[in-house]
């Protein structure tokens, strides 16, 4: 009898995972693909623990990639069912991370095993990388990995991410690209003083305001097929002024970017310092810091097999065509890109990271489905990630 998709998601719901403690969950996983044939091999790094398990070593390879880590559960006395139980009610399996992403998890997990309980794997390789630093600071999880990766030579033809992708039902939404996102802090230094002499001081609020008024005056571009234009929206203004009758000697802004490929990290940092400058944060008795983190560039899937594969897979499971969408915030998918193909297709994402995260239990069997039909097609048609 094949393994039970509901079942495996409440094994790893039982795991408190919270970032970066793996709890248990990356050794059930590992033990259910061990049973099954795949090699085992841990690349982890400092406080992070990253699973790669392999069925296979030829093309066509098909990579899952996915995360069990999970956010806090918050306060607990909100919660109507304890977060770390994976209790059923009324048809819905609740849980911290059960949406993000444990259930797509278990959903692949028996999708590998239904398919290889009537499938000899002669040819193409299967395999699924599992990390608990997506939540965090995400450094030490994939990003790790594909490094290592790189490194040895190791080659996957096309990678699955099980982040939740759906807004109604399973089905209706696969992520082709990611949004770039970019957060910025910039300090206008001036001179503090009393506010009854002025002209002994440099007020910096007003051309912090400035700058902001500046580069939140126009659209940073028009978009493009599959995105939105990029956005920048100002997340706080501080001064840390606790009295009102001193000028400040610093006022700081932080704000962030989520940018389309029309941008680049490079490019947007480049039209900040312009933008600072001609605000005039660097006139006579003025300066300005600025400083940039950036979590990832944006970037589209262009393989039109790979997306027609995975949505024929989806239509035919669910009855639905899925809309192609690029929204949302940043995922893995950024790192695998740099070695292969991604696509995203996982749960409905209404509950994530939410007191009560649950979802329907028919929804982690239609999510098995498609991820069974996927790997059927990616082997059985032995899928050229060559041809675009």
């Amino acid at each position: 009898m094949a393994a039970d998709p509901i079942l495996l998601t409440q094994h790893l719901l039982q795991c408190p995972s919270v970032t970066p403690t793996e709890a248990g969950t990356l050794a059930m996983v590992a033990e259910f693909l061990h049973h099954r044939g795949f090699s085992i091999e841990w690349l982890d790094a400092n406080d992070v623990s990253n699973l790669y398990a392999r069925l296979g070593s030829s093309s066509p390879h098909l990579c899952f990639v996915g995360h069990t880590d999970v956010v806090p559960p918050g306060d607990l006395s909100q919660w109507s069912v304890a977060p770390f139980k994976g209790e059923i009610q009324d048809g819905k399996l609740y849980g911290r991370g059960v949406v993000d992403m444990k259930g797509a998890i278990g959903a692949f997990l028996a999708a590998v095993d239904a398919y290889l309980s009537q499938h000899s794997l002669d040819k193409g390789s299967l395999s699924i990388l599992l990390t608990t630093d997506e939540e965090g600071p995400s450094v030490d999880g994939v990003r790790y990995v594909v490094e290592q990766f790189k490194g040895r030579g190791e080659k996957i033809d096309a990678c699955l991410v099980g982040e939740p992708t759906n807004t109604e039902k399973v089905g209706d939404t696969v992520k082709v690209g990611r949004r770039g996102s970019l957060n910025a802090t910039i300090t206008v230094h001036g001179k503090s003083g009393h506010v009854a002499y002025p002209h002994l001081a440099r007020n910096p609020i007003a051309p912090l305001l400035n700058y902001l008024k500046s580069i939140t005056a126009h659209p940073l571009d028009v978009g493009m097929t599959n995105f939105d234009p990029s956005s920048l929206e100002t997340t706080s203004i501080d001064v840390e002024n606790p009295t009102r009758n001193v000028i400040p000697s610093e006022a700081t802004a932080k704000f962030n970017i989520r940018f389309n490929p029309t941008q680049t990290q490079g490019s947007l940092t480049q039209y900040l310092h312009t933008q600072a400058e001609e605000s005039g944060l660097n006139q006579e008795g003025f300066a300005y810091t600025l400083q940039i983190q950036s979590s990832g560039d944006a970037f589209l899937c262009e393989n039109q097999a790979l997306q027609d594969l995975v949505c024929d897979a989806v239509l035919a499971t669910t009855g639905l065509t899925p809309m192609l969408s690029t929204g949302g915030g940043t995922s893995d998918a950024r790192f695998m890109k740099d070695i292969c193909p991604v696509i995203e297709f996982g749960l409905v994402n209404a509950t994530a990271h939410q007191i009560d995260e649950h979802i329907a239990v028919e929804e982690i069997h239609r999510l098995q489905a498609s991820y069974r039909q996927i790997i059927q097609s990616f082997l059985r048609d032995f899928w050229d990630c060559s041809r675009n």
